[in-house]
């Protein structure tokens, strides 16, 4: 149970109907069997102690007698075990039957959910015998236990708060809006059901989608126990279909007619954050009764499968359909951008590795979704101490196979005269040789659309950016990073699809050669014509570090549960012993946590979601777009940078604030700026920030080189000098 982990199982005993000592006997036997695989929460199906078929048996004090019996057997049996149990049964309270199921945990009577919706349709006649259960609670006295009845009940883990537990019967899931949904809204985090649903054809995929995507609209977890053998009686045939589902994602389920049972691990964990990020997810416990029960808090074994690459589908006919979604995705956001900003070109870095490789594929989609000339997407390569034959080759191959235009800047002798004008000692290969190329690189760039009328196209993936492997205000920096949002891991699998639909040999052959080539920057001197620098030789393997990124932003996951997952995602690996994943774990952080500040001035990206990995994967992702909150590069990120950049200026020794923007010259801003208590005006400024910046989106602020950050409101009439700006202390 550390870590948010449930181990659950949905259960069908073999059962006689009308016989209830022999059920009881039968879920002993299995809640015994359960407790012993470390399952800690057992849910039986709807009357599994009389069996559903007993008409109008159910009428008979003897058969519910009877029950009440059964029950107190499997009250007295799970004393001795550390398990939820749930098991269904008939209950006569102040003269009116009910349709019950019994919450039970340590010979404990938690609570009795009585059936809120009764089938009176077709083959069911539950209105003939049973009365629909009420919102309001009461307290019953039932095997010498006095304990709340009503449907408003809520049972709650102390040792893990995270687990919740609400409860609906059959056909409460059938309905127009079932009592799980006002169950979830006030706190439930798993749900589970007891039913008795007959078998008859098509039904079982209809069951199955009924409970994934209940579980999906109400962020849970979803037991669903079916009656099974022993039913079988009259006009009704029950297959026993059980199934478990989280988010959307079937984890576990039962063969019909097969027998056996469902059994996995829930993560309460991810539902809490899931919901945390869900701003229309809004709860309401009004009129509900929470009893709170006691597990002891151990390690569950990990049985389902996490997948080790959650960012990709394992079905190629999947993955091929992922990649052609998100290409268009790409190119669509790129098409649009281009035209809103009557750009001419497409500039983009073409260095002959993946990343800049993807971006022209996705440039060169755009101008044809625009229908321009591919000539219009300008690659230009800039070679250097590091660059190789075999990367400049197939940057020029694969800008004359798709046609668009070609220019060679060669940016040596350029960065010979700048790391003279700092005095930097060339022999010296320390991150200043290797950033200052890298922003050369992107003057170039920005230069070169200057003079031709375009648009910087960004390369930068998902994965450099969190792990900061990007020079800051270098290949960091472009007007839109069609990659930014696309981690590393997807970009070989973008590729490799361009290279599988590739319309001649020859464009196959260069993008699988890129794609065998290493990743590298090449911004270090080659070694005999070959890549000196790695770069998961320096950071990690990119499969390691997309796994942790997954975990980290899609549910704020700390590092010793990532470390978990990771553990048993790689299982069997022998490249990834536990040393090695602990150890690159250590590293994503040591480089994902200071990389995070730089995110916020990244350029714009198109984002991109995408449904679970695989069909019943359990660590498959509901969505694989980054989230909206948590690290702010996605959607804060400014739309206006050129005129954010224009508007805030700088005085000449780069201390002054945006004094300008309430009328003032530079000249005087500087003058304020000079003073050691900077003037009342800015003072004034300062309170009004202390009192409303609180209010104001991330995305309406800029950072100065002084550090400060500055609120500011737009004003209503663009052409206007800009924002009104204050002073913000760091």
């Amino acid at each position: 149970m550390k870590d948010g982990f449930l181990k659950a199982a949905a259960l069908s005993p073999s059962l006689r109907v009308a016989d209830c000592n022999y059920n009881a006997s039968q879920i002993v036997s299995q809640l015994q069997d359960a407790a012993v695989r470390g399952v800690r929460l057992a849910v039986f199906p709807e009357f599994c102690l009389t069996g559903y078929t007993c008409g109008d048996l159910f009428l008979q004090r003897t058969l519910q007698q009877g029950a009440l019996d059964a029950l107190q057997t499997v009250l007295d049996a799970s004393r001795e075990l550390d398990v939820v149990a749930l098991v269904g049964l008939p209950l006569l309270v102040r003269g009116k039957l009910y349709n019950c199921a019994a919450v039970l945990c340590g010979g404990r009577l938690l609570g009795l959910v009585p059936k809120t919706y009764l089938p009176n349709y077709g083959e069911f006649y539950e209105k003939r015998q049973f009365t629909p259960g009420s919102t309001e609670v009461e307290n019953v006295t039932v095997c010498g236990q006095e304990v709340p009845f009503g449907t408003s009940l809520l049972f709650r883990c102390r040792q893990m708060p995270s687990f919740v537990l609400g409860v609906e019967i059959c056909e409460d899931l059938w309905s127009a809006l079932p009592p799980s949904t006002f169950h979830a809204l006030a706190g439930a985090t798993v749900i589970a059901n007891l039913s008795a649903s007959d078998e008859t054809v098509g039904k079982a995929e209809y069951r199955r989608a009924l409970v994934s995507n209940q579980s999906a609209r109400l962020l849970c977890g979803y037991l669903y126990a079916s009656a099974g053998h022993g039913e079988s009686t009259q006009d009704m045939v029950f297959a026993g279909h059980d199934l478990i589902a989280e988010n959307g994602t079937l984890l576990a389920e039962t063969s019909p007619f097969e027998g056996g049972w469902a059994e996995t691990e829930l993560d309460c964990q991810r539902m809490e954050s899931e919901r945390a990020r869900n701003t229309s997810f809004e709860p309401s416990a009004e009129g509900y009764l929470t009893v709170d029960f006691d597990l002891a808090l151990t390690e569950t074994k990990l049985s389902r499968w996490v997948d080790p690459t959650p960012f990709i589908p394992h079905d190629e006919r999947r993955r091929a359909e992922r990649c052609e979604l998100i290409l268009k995705m790409q190119a669509d956001g790129l098409a649009k951008r281009l035209e809103h900003a009557h750009a001419k070109t497409a500039v983009i870095g073409i260095s002959g590795g993946l990343d800049s490789c993807l971006a022209l594929l996705v440039a060169v989609r755009a101008m044809k979704q625009l229908g321009r000339p591919t000539s219009d997407v300008l690659a230009v390569t800039m070679p250097c101490f590091g660059t190789t034959h075999r990367t400049r080759s197939n940057a020029e191959i694969l800008c004359d196979e798709l046609a668009v235009s070609f220019t060679e800047i060669d940016i040596a002798n350029t960065v010979h005269s700048h790391f003279k004008d700092i005095g930097q000692d060339e022999s010296v290969l320390d991150v200043t040789f290797e950033n200052g190329q890298a922003r050369v690189r992107t003057l170039e760039l920005m230069d070169t659309a200057n003079r031709t009328g375009g648009l910087v196209v960004g390369t930068g993936d998902l994965s450099e950016l969190a792990l900061g492997w990007a020079t800051y205000n270098g290949d960091h920096m472009s007007m839109y990073g069609v990659n930014a949002g696309v981690p590393k891991t997807l970009v070989r699998h973008l590729v490799q699809y361009e290279a599988d639909i590739a319309a001649s040999a020859e464009l196959r052959r260069v993008l699988l050669d890129i794609l065998d080539t290493p990743v590298s920057p090449e911004l270090l001197p080659a070694k005999d014509g070959e890549i000196s620098q790695k770069t998961e030789d320096l950071v990690g393997p990119y499969e390691l570090h997309d796994f942790y990124l997954y975990y980290v932003l899609r549910f704020g996951f700390g590092p010793s549960k990532i470390f978990r997952l990771a553990k048993a995602a790689f299982a069997g690996r022998a490249e990834y012993p536990d040393e090695v994943l602990y150890q690159w774990l250590r590293n994503f952080y040591w480089r994902f946590l200071p990389s995070s500040s730089n995110a916020a001035a990244c350029p714009t990206a198109p984002r991109w979601a995408a449904s679970p990995s695989r069909p019943g994967a359990t660590g498959g992702c509901p969505a694989t777009q980054p989230p909206r909150s948590g690290w702010p590069s996605w959607n804060r990120s400014r739309s206006k940078d050129n005129f954010f950049m224009k508007q805030h200026k700088k005085t000449a020794d780069g201390s002054g604030l945006c004094c300008r923007h309430s009328g003032r010259s530079r000249r005087a801003a500087a003058g304020a700026e000079s003073k050691p208590d900077r003037c009342a005006a800015l003072r004034r400024a300062h309170l009004w920030r202390q009192q409303h910046q609180a209010h104001l989106p991330p995305r309406k602020r800029c950072r100065l080189r002084c550090g400060h950050r500055l609120p500011h409101r737009p004003h209503q009439d663009p052409g206007r000098r800009g924002p009104l700006c204050g002073l913000a202390l760091p």
